[in-house]
């Protein structure tokens, strides 16, 4: 049997723990490998290094882009401000849509159509045309429609 002060199997057989402590005990008191203590900080200095200037590396190159880099400024459609349905004076219905800028409408005649035709103003306030004879006056709540080769009709909401 083995004593109690002595390692059981003897003072040569040590365990890895018992000669990692007995390598770094200097007086009793336990020290640090100076690698072990700068490897983490070493580390830490790393996450944060980006280079002055980032790499771009261009393999291949956009064939469009001296066009679009000289390319007018593109307009973008309006918004819709709302849409109304109205009703005419011979009991048609005309589905009309308003954008923002009071420069474009849509109008769908019968106002189940699914193609709507397009009719614009020079300037806000002026009346609305299209190619053809189309043209339409009024407001979001009262409108005059003038279609190709038929007389004006009279709607309201």
């Amino acid at each position: 049997m083995a004593d109690a002060g002595r390692h059981p199997y003897g003072s040569h057989h040590r365990t890895a723990l018992d000669a990692m402590q007995h390598i770094g005990k200097i007086d009793g008191v336990m020290k640090m490998h100076p690698l072990f203590t700068a490897a983490p900080l070493l580390l830490l200095a790393a996450c944060n290094s980006q280079p002055q200037q980032p790499e771009v590396v261009d393999s291949n190159p956009d064939p469009l882009a001296n066009q679009i880099a000289n390319a007018a400024p593109v307009e973008l459609p309006p918004s819709i401000r709302v849409e109304k349905t109205f009703r005419c004076a011979d009991g048609s219905l005309v589905g009309v849509v308003f954008f923002n800028g009071d420069k474009q409408v849509n109008v769908r005649v019968p106002s189940t159509a699914t193609t709507p035709t397009v009719l614009k103003a020079p300037a806000k306030g002026e009346p609305f045309t299209a190619e053809g004879g189309w043209t339409l006056t009024g407001d979001d709540t009262k409108i005059t429609l003038t279609q190709p080769e038929k007389k004006a009709l009279s709607c309201h909401v």
